[in-house]
């Protein structure tokens, strides 16, 4: 069996698809995935940013999945998107980093109440366009608001600021910006990248997901259109369990690659131990037990991501009803009772698989190490800490999950 293969999830006995027309869906994108993923070792070991790869995924319509049909998307369900992501993360889990906040901007565009914002902004990422962040600041930023400010300029604004954590920013066409207006206001501007006064750098350094640009970005006297300014509370409701569960979708791809590689590996390793228990690898049985859990710990995730996409699902239908704020709170409780877990399993799993392999496995031009580098990295991002507390709180006090958390100083 190859490295990474294009063949159904379903055919590899990762699980049923979430929808009839799943495989419809995620024909066209599978050889893509495996042009990818052909490349993913190289561009780590010689830190070479996918750029290139972004722009096919642009060109294949994959950016406009959620966008409806009308305006040239392919109106996929959440637990289809989320399926698919998945299988992006299997072929290069940078990528699906890296477009995580362009989803996000997709979706609140989507469920928009605003019939003019919602058209424009359709229409642009129907036609491929891209939306990359900058929201969060370092140095003494405050919970409350913005270091990053929108100053008046007559009937528009301009934008001066620095963020960091930028990821994905640097492949976009759009960057949507947080900022503070004069009266207060937390506000989401969108500027394009490539706009004077906008400067993206690739200065991210963080041992984990290289390849995502999340570094810094500077907005020096950036013009910025009135209408492209929205209320920060204007986000969609379920938008930080939809960000989260993007961390697990792609923890579980990061376990189907890391399984794959490591099965490659020992299905063709020809050194063994005498003290082992066959002459091959491949007929130890202790070994083929180690690559057994690393298998059974990305199923695992793959399984929780899939369950949790079906909340998200059921908090996007119920938007318009009086269900949605129950929907919503059940949708992160959900994520929250699955985050610890998925990322347990998929961190311990990059680590464990090296037992099946020889000292020769830890050779820098292999990067099996990335697997355990970019999964403690993705979750890192959450805080993962504080979900267990969250759980327990609602299971014992029925405490609701809390709403649009920040981070930052008081």
């Amino acid at each position: 069996m190859p490295a990474f293969s294009p063949a159904s999830p379903t055919a590899r006995a990762w699980g049923a698809p979430p929808s009839e027309r799943y495989e419809r869906l995620a024909a066209p994108f599978r050889p893509l995935f495996a042009k990818i993923a052909a490349g993913a070792v190289q561009r780590e070991v010689e830190r070479v940013l996918p750029a290139t790869e972004l722009g096919w995924l642009k060109d294949s319509g994959f950016t406009a999945l959620r966008v409806p049909v009308e305006y040239g998307g392919a109106g996929a369900t959440l637990p289809e998107l989320f399926g698919l992501l998945t299988e992006l993360g299997h072929a290069d889990s940078n990528l699906v980093q890296a477009l995580r906040s362009h989803f996000a901007f997709s979706e609140n565009a989507l469920v928009h109440r605003d019939p003019q914002y919602r058209e424009r902004w359709l229409t642009r990422l129907g036609r491929g366009e891209t939306v990359g962040p900058a929201n969060s600041e370092t140095g003494d930023a405050k919970r409350d608001a913005y270091s990053t400010r929108l100053i008046a300029d007559g009937n528009a604004w301009r934008l001066e600021g620095t963020k960091f954590y930028s990821t994905g920013a640097l492949f976009a066409d759009w960057i949507d910006v947080g900022a503070t207006t004069p009266d207060g206001v937390r506000v989401m501007a969108a500027v394009r990248r490539d706009a004077a006064g906008v400067e993206v750098l690739d200065d991210w350094n963080g041992f984990g997901q290289r390849l995502t640009a999340s570094g810094t970005a500077h907005f020096r006297e950036v013009a910025v259109k009135a209408d492209e300014v929205l209320d920060k509370e204007q986000r969609f409701a379920y938008s930080p369990a939809y960000l989260q569960l993007f961390h697990i979708a792609n923890l579980a791809g990061i376990g189907r690659a890391m399984t794959d590689e490591v099965a490659q590996a020992v299905a063709v390793r020809t050194r063994t131990f005498s003290i082992g228990n066959a002459d091959r690898a491949a007929q130890d049985a202790q070994i083929l037990a180690v690559v057994g859990e690393v298998r059974s710990a990305a199923y695992a995730a793959g399984a929780i991501a899939a369950q949790n996409a079906l909340a998200l699902e059921r908090a996007y239908q119920a938007r318009q009803s009086p269900d949605q704020e129950q929907a919503v709170q059940v949708a992160e409780l959900e994520v929250c009772q699955a985050l610890n877990i998925a990322a347990d399993l998929i961190i311990n799993a990059g680590g464990r698989l090296f037992d099946a392999l020889g000292a020769s496995a830890t050779l820098q031009p292999n990067a099996l190490d990335r697997f355990w580098r970019n999964a403690r990295t993705l979750a890192s991002h959450n805080p993962r800490v504080y979900k267990a507390r969250i759980v327990g709180d609602y299971a014992v006090n029925g405490t609701p999950p809390p709403e649009q958390w920040k981070i930052g100083t008081v």
